[in-house]
């Protein structure tokens, strides 16, 4: 080999070494290093559109490395609470979204004080599996934000707020422009006509919705289902069911068309 190619043949190879010690920080490749830099998020998954849509703000962050969807539970009907969506319409949503559920049990009925010890067991299984924070869809009740962040701070878990204060009707409408979609699963019949459960969350409903309804639903006038969105790898087939009435709230039971079949 001529001198010039030993220099260049040597010269080459120190480039090689370098580039790959550029990649490398202590010990770590990039991708290692940038997961440590990252914050381990759950986020509290309703199966409805903020939390939806809190999952999507996260992921566009950079700065977030969510490892779960976080529920609670009616143990009694096998349903989510509140929005009395089927756990098979839920684990649909977590496997569109690649992610796996962290479920909590909560019996029916169930006073605050069993609530509070589910979700310190909880809390302490996501600090022992390294979870930074727990990010959640709240708009604008500072009492709900306060009682939350009362919850984790004993276990020193950082809240996460993404949609916090955002105008609700501009916020709706950005949701469905970015491909979001969902159905009304729960109407609370004090605040609104049983006739809108089961509408699409569009700009018709929006256009629809009293003008003293929050446009997210916010204050329990709604709960949604969301079913596609740019949160999920593809769409869950939702299959329209009865309406049920209980306790003064009027449900649309979805199942998934795969279930429904």
């Amino acid at each position: 080999m001529a001198p010039q190619e030993t220099t260049a043949a040597a010269t080459s190879e120190a480039n090689n070494k370098a580039a790959t010690k550029s990649r490398s920080l202590f010990g770590l490749s990039i991708d290692r290093y940038h997961n440590a830099c990252m914050k381990r998020v759950l986020v509290s998954w309703s199966s409805g559109k903020d939390s939806a849509w809190t999952l999507h703000l996260l992921r566009q962050r950079g700065d977030c490395d969510i490892v779960g969807l976080l529920t609670t539970l009616n143990a009694e009907f096998d349903r989510v609470a509140m929005h009395g969506t089927r756990r098979s319409v839920l684990e649909a949503q977590a496997e569109a979204a690649g992610l796996p559920l962290w479920i909590v049990p909560l019996p029916w009925p169930c006073s605050n004080e069993v609530y509070e010890q589910r979700m310190k067991g909880i809390c302490e299984r996501a600090v022992g599996e390294g979870v930074d924070a727990i990010a959640f869809g709240d708009l604008f009740l500072a009492d709900v934000r306060a009682y939350r962040e009362a919850q984790l701070r004993p276990a020193g878990l950082e809240p996460l707020f993404p949609l916090w204060q955002q105008p609700t009707a501009a916020l709706a409408r950005e949701m469905i422009a970015g491909g979001l979609r969902a159905k009304l699963a729960c109407v609370d019949t004090k605040q609104l006509p049983q006739s809108f459960v089961g509408w699409e969350f569009d700009a018709a409903l929006l256009d629809g919705l009293p003008p003293e309804t929050d446009p997210c639903g916010e204050r329990g006038e709604f709960h949604t289902c969301v079913y596609a969105g740019p949160m999920f790898a593809s769409p869950v087939p939702l299959q329209a069911g009865e309406v049920v009435n209980r306790d003064g709230f009027a449900y649309a039971d979805f199942t998934t068309s795969t279930l429904a079949g």
